[in-house]
């Protein structure tokens, strides 16, 4: 297929442009930086420059990866526009290049785009009444993490009015190797540092960047598959356990928690990323027969840190 790719040359899109180019499909990835990002892409990827330049190459998929990191600075009012827009720009732009491809009955199958696992907001902690396992059918918790990721996908939706199949990945944390959430973890856990934040009993549903772009491939060769899907792995930790596993894989003590009011000071309401979580479940992607190379966090980090 060709299929084109935002935010082609972030850490998940590289890994999922190595996989698609080894599996023989075409590539067009839109960025910002076109020559940077040629250098990071494998060779015979096309780069442009905007979504609506691929009119003409008529891609047959779309995986829509695009958004500024939403744990990169405090959330401003400025701040929290620029996470929206920088998301939902460029999934309003996906959904044109559909309405103008379907005007030439030239309608790509399928839109993945990436969602979050904070559409469901802060959920009951380990040992706190209502905590459950929270699947694509859980009750969302209103705050602002929920309401980015709703106009976010809400946005991806339009492109179904075009014939397009629409399905929204909502993704934890995603580990491995140079990048992502491990990149910040790991310096202080190996000099014996880390610790738990705050009371350590939010969950945090992660995904091994491997699974997670199995994951997309899976939902762009499944015409049958739509909607939402959690992008995470079977079996989410709670940040306590999260930190002793990572010593425990280290060989480091985990004995310097950081009291959520530290956080609270440093962060502002972003600190909510760090001191709440959801004990989410991909009971859509199991249910339709992916399997997870790597369901447990003693596994994932016994690959990722070999």
């Amino acid at each position: 297929m060709r299929i084109l790719i935002t935010g082609g040359s972030g850490f998940v899109g590289q890994r999922l442009c190595q996989r698609l180019a080894e599996a023989g499909h075409e590539l067009i990835v839109v960025s910002r930086d076109p020559a940077a990002a040629r250098q990071r892409l494998p060779a015979g990827t096309e780069v442009i420059g905007n979504v609506l330049e691929a009119l003409e190459s008529a891609p047959e998929a779309l995986v829509n990866l695009a958004g500024e990191p939403i744990a990169a600075k405090r959330w401003s009012d400025e701040q929290k526009r620029r996470l929206i827009d920088s998301r939902v720009d460029v999934t309003q732009e996906l959904v044109v290049l559909c309405a103008q491809l379907a005007a030439r009955d030239q309608a790509p199958r399928v839109l993945v785009s990436a969602s979050a696992m904070g559409y469901y907001g802060a959920q009951p902690k380990q040992g706190e009444p209502g905590q459950q396992p929270v699947t694509e059918e859980t009750a969302f918790n209103d705050e602002f993490a929920h309401r980015l990721c709703e106009r976010w996908e809400s946005v991806a939706r339009g492109a179904a009015e075009h014939g397009t199949r629409v399905a929204l990945l909502r993704i934890g944390l995603v580990l491995d190797q140079g990048g992502g959430s491990l990149q910040k973890m790991l310096p202080p856990f190996k000099l014996g540092l880390g610790g738990r934040f705050g009371d350590g009993r939010h969950f945090m549903p992660w995904v091994h960047r491997e699974d997670l772009v199995r994951a997309i491939e899976f939902l762009l060769e499944h015409d049958e598959l739509e909607g939402p899907f959690n992008g995470s792995a079977p079996h989410p930790v709670t940040n306590a356990a999260f930190s002793r596993t990572l010593a425990r894989q280290l060989g480091r003590p985990a004995i310097f928690p950081v009291p959520a009011v530290v956080l609270k000071t440093a962060f502002g309401e972003m600190s909510r990323l760090l001191l709440t979580g959801a004990d989410m479940r991909p009971a859509r992607l199991e249910a339709a027969g992916f399997t997870f190379h790597y369901p447990t966090l003693d596994k994932a980090l016994a690959d990722i840190l070999s």
